[in-house]
């Protein structure tokens, strides 16, 4: 009953007020584990370091494209 409500009530907003709603709504979903964070962090840092002493090779953006469009 409530969930129909507030569909309801949704489906009358502004686009822009939808979009906030939205926003806010990722924003309490999309709470990133601190943990979690600083390892990614460490790693790119890592892999960075590893590229500018020509450990590791980039890859050019033509072909992460083609990897990912299909």
């Amino acid at each position: 009953m409530i969930a129909q409500q507030i569909q309801e009530t949704i489906i009358q907003l502004s686009d822009l007020d939808k979009i906030r709603l939205i926003e806010m709504l990722m924003d309490t979903l999309n709470r990133p584990n601190p943990e979690v964070e600083q390892l990614w962090i460490e790693e790119s840092e890592k892999r960075y370091q590893a590229y500018k002493a020509g450990k590791i090779k980039g890859i050019p953006l033509e072909v992460v494209k083609e990897r990912y469009s299909k």
